[in-house]
């Protein structure tokens, strides 16, 4: 019984401070199509942490990219491998100095790094949403 206690409560718990989902709110007499984000889904990335000269580990990241309207996203979808070599870029530098396999990854330092390198290759991005990310040891 009293494992079942503590689970419920685990779960009232995780409920709690789970975050709410994020969205757009829109006025009321609101928005049309037009308003809604365009998202672009791109292929995992996989990039090696180097530690002390040796390969310790993989960090993993799935990228979803936000831009204002559907042009601009059939133009960025259109320039996907530039993109993704902006990713990995980014990607490469960010676990060459702040990643580890044997800890949590800093997602906020990631976002940041990851949205310059891609903002470089595409200034009419919006937003770069991290919707995966891990790393392991080797």
């Amino acid at each position: 019984m009293r494992g079942k206690q503590t689970l419920a409560m685990l779960g009232l718990v995780a409920a709690a401070v789970s975050p709410l989902p994020a969205g757009r709110a829109l006025a009321s007499g609101g928005g049309g199509e037009g308003d809604a984000p365009h998202l672009i889904k791109m292929e995992p990335v996989a990039v090696p942490i180097i530690d002390s000269d040796r390969v310790a580990g993989t960090l993993s990241f799935r990228l979803v990219l936000e831009v204002h309207d559907a042009a601009t996203a059939e133009k960025l979808t259109a320039a996907m491998p530039n993109l993704r070599m902006a990713a990995i870029a980014g990607g490469v530098e960010f676990a060459r100095l702040d990643a580890s396999a044997l800890r949590a990854v800093n997602v906020a330092d990631l976002d940041k790094t990851l949205t310059a390198a891609l903002k470089i290759a595409a200034p009419d991005l919006q937003r770069v949403l991290i919707v995966e990310v891990g790393a392991s040891q080797r």
